[in-house]
């Protein structure tokens, strides 16, 4: 098993790692100090895990031993610590695909309806919903920074932080349209209706030193939060809308009742899009994207299809349907997220 993860060449970059950061004059880059810090928590953890992993195991090794066949409440207890390994060591097995630069860091994810009115308003929340009842089951946090309603129901518009070991690594997949095919609630004449919803996801890039914001550069500007906020939330012009002149990004940030709280969450959410799009300018200019990537990451490209008629949802770039919307859209996205994260680590193998 320890074979299997490379448990010993991890701890050995561990050891690499931590000397590195104490090398004299190494915080004097803090970028690339905090990339070498970020590596190694990210090491440590996966180190934890499984040596958690390992000794779950031998604690249930060692209840088997003693097992009273007829104790019903033991062959319980047993079944469920068992079927818990299995689940906790395929996840961590996930986790050791995801090696991307930023897969361990947090991220932001937007989703923003297509035309269609309230059909796509209302496909917006249920995209909403099912990302959030999905971190709900697997321990990510995520918070409304951005909340727009819908002028009849659902959403305009809505940003959220998502916490959690490789938050974005996991998410990273999301980006890209969403396609609904419902019968649709709000005709009358019970006909069917395609409805679109753009996911954008960027990583949450805190240590972004190299990015400086010229004051001149933006433009601020102040509104009563219109967000589904509890008490106080309507009554000051607490909201922040922040403009990059030179690249056209417009942030907005309304979760805080505070105007300087939102404008601060509002600039670190400015300096990772900014980062992101310098990122994917490069890319295209030096061609370093991945033929093998799966999908374009383009935030325009159709990359799945919620079929209600036939209730089923497909994946386009890899061509992977699932049945049973209905839990899918329960946040049950595992086995999808999971498929693009395979198929993505088999076509770097072929590249390499």
């Amino acid at each position: 098993m320890g074979g299997h993860f490379d448990l010993d060449n991890k701890n050995l970059k561990i050891s690499e790692l931590e000397q590195k950061l104490q090398e004299e004059g190494i915080w004097s880059d803090p970028t690339k100090a905090n990339q070498i810090n970020n590596e190694l928590t990210n090491l440590k953890k996966i180190v934890n895990k499984f040596n958690e992993l390992k000794s779950n195991i031998a604690s249930s090794l060692d209840l088997l031993s003693i097992l009273n066949d007829n104790d019903i409440n033991e062959v319980n207890e047993l079944e469920e610590n068992f079927n818990n390994i299995k689940y906790d060591y395929e996840k961590l097995e996930t986790e050791m695909l995801l090696n991307g630069k930023y897969d361990n860091l947090s991220c932001y994810l937007e989703i923003h309806p297509g035309a269609g009115g309230t059909e796509a308003c209302d496909w917006a929340s249920m995209l909403l919903r099912m990302y959030e009842m999905f971190c709900d089951k697997n321990n990510y946090t995520y918070e409304e920074l951005d909340f727009q309603k819908g002028e009849e129901a659902g959403i305009k518009s809505v940003t959220i932080k998502i916490s959690g070991d490789h938050a974005y690594g996991y998410f990273k997949g999301e980006q890209g349209v969403h396609r609904l095919v419902r019968i649709s609630p709000f005709d009358s004449n019970a006909r069917r209706h395609t409805s679109f919803a753009a996911v954008t996801v960027i990583p949450e890039l805190e240590q972004t030193t190299n990015v400086t914001i010229n004051p001149d550069d933006i433009r601020v500007d102040v509104y009563r939060s219109s967000g589904k906020g509890g008490q106080g939330v309507n009554t000051t012009d607490s909201a922040v809308r922040i403009t990059h002149i030179p690249t056209g990004i417009v942030v907005t940030c309304q979760n805080e009742r505070s105007q300087i709280k939102n404008k601060e969450r509002a600039m670190v959410v400015l300096k990772s899009k900014i980062y992101d799009q310098a990122q994917q300018k490069q890319d295209a200019e030096t061609g370093s994207v991945r033929k093998s990537m799966i999908g374009t990451g383009d935030r325009s490209e159709k990359i799945r299809t919620y079929n209600y008629p036939q209730n089923r949802v497909t994946d386009h770039r890899i061509n992977f349907s699932i049945m049973e919307l209905d839990r899918v859209m329960e946040g049950n996205i595992d086995p999808i997220i999971e498929a693009l994260i395979t198929e993505d680590q088999r076509r770097k193998m072929e590249e390499s």
